[in-house]
């Protein structure tokens, strides 16, 4: 058995009773009932994924996937494609805003490197290595990488989340880095989530109308040559995806399996999502929306996958840097409940009868 077979095996429901003693928690607090929001749904996904009514917080990791994509060749976007590397490079140093959000949220910050072109320079020196290649083949013209490479940048991705959670990961945020992602986000939002690819392609990181027009024709050409199937998300992914983003579906999947919450940033990490999703629906429950991009794309995904994001602030930055911001929020989360008086503590007169909290608001169970 595979390591991604294991590790999908292990996925297992959100625990309903830690659930339900979450929610008995939140009608006990002294507040109206459903007054905190997204925030006390938010709880009783945190306390089913710990298996503990008042989960805490305290050790978030943030892994940050990074590959070359030959689909830079076709023009679809307005960076050369050394400006990942250029990146990979600013993050070891420190200087990324993804590094500024990691320190203000007290996270861990891990960069993988699982296919960069370093186009003759050495890489640097304060990441993990995992190289499959120098960037996925042009998946206009080709396969974007083999299923074996798909497999394997997947695996990376599980690799990386078990050695977090044996340093004491408690949640797992991910982020991102490749010119040229967007495209290869975009042909896989459309083919697994069937939607036009008109509907899914946004400018990325920058392009004018003329440059969107182009992108467009690039995801719908990819889509014609290799016609990927959502009954097949492994071969989806290897058709027209990105070795980061087999890490990202890796880390996802990992995440899950040793019952750990996942917060996704935008369209990558909505794009690596919906193939996690399709590897394996378990994973669902696990998934924390940080917040919504202007990528159009991006609400596909979360409205495929039924996620209601954190925040919506016009991010479109990528590197992890929503799913850093959205920290604050998951960390009140926990907070508040563990910290808040209940109406007997304080002494608060209360309602009678508090109304119920319907079915399809708590997470892990079918609205």
């Amino acid at each position: 058995m595979t390591l991604l077979e294991r590790t999908l095996r292990a996925i297992t429901p959100l625990d309903q009773t830690a659930m339900a003693a979450a929610r008995a928690r939140q009608a006990a607090l002294t507040k109206p009932a459903g007054s905190l929001g997204i925030l006390e749904r938010l709880h009783m996904q945190l306390a089913g994924i710990a298996g503990n009514p008042c989960p805490t917080l305290e050790s978030p990791w943030i892994v940050v996937m990074a590959g070359d994509h030959g689909v830079t060749a076709e023009g679809i976007s307005p960076y050369p494609q050394r400006v990942t590397g250029e990146m990979v490079r600013n993050f070891a140093a420190g200087g990324a805003a993804i590094n500024v959000l990691a320190r203000d949220a007290g996270a861990q910050l891990v960069v993988v490197d699982l296919g960069v072109a370093w186009h003759n320079r050495p890489p640097p020196a304060g990441m993990v290595r995992r190289s499959l290649a120098g960037g996925t083949a042009n998946l206009v013209r080709a396969a974007a990488m083999s299923r074996a490479q798909a497999q394997r940048g997947i695996e990376v991705g599980i690799e990386t989340v078990e050695r977090a959670v044996a340093d004491g990961a408690d949640l797992i945020a991910l982020g991102e880095m490749g010119i040229g992602n967007t495209t290869a986000s975009a042909a896989l939002i459309a083919a697994l989530a069937g939607q036009p690819p008109r509907e899914v392609t946004g400018p990325g990181s920058g392009l004018d109308h003329e440059g969107w027009e182009r992108k467009v024709t690039v995801v719908e050409r990819a889509l014609a040559r290799h016609r990927p199937s959502p009954a097949d998300p492994l071969g989806a992914l290897a058709a027209v995806g990105g070795f980061e983003i087999a890490g990202l579906v890796g880390a996802i999947v990992g995440a899950a399996g040793a019952r750990r919450p996942v917060l996704l940033d935008g369209l990558i990490a909505g794009a690596a999502a919906l193939v996690a999703v399709g590897l394996c629906p378990a994973v669902r429950p696990y998934l924390i929306a940080s917040h919504r991009s202007p990528e159009p794309g991006h609400r596909v995904a979360l409205e495929y996958l039924e996620l209601e994001p954190l925040i919506e602030l016009g991010l479109r930055l990528g590197e992890g840097s929503g799913a850093a911001i959205a920290l604050h929020l998951v960390r009140l989360a926990c907070r508040l409940p563990r910290e808040m008086a209940t109406f007997a503590e304080a002494g608060v007169s209360r309602q009678s009868a508090p109304p119920a909290i319907p079915a399809g608001d708590m997470p892990g169970r079918p609205g």
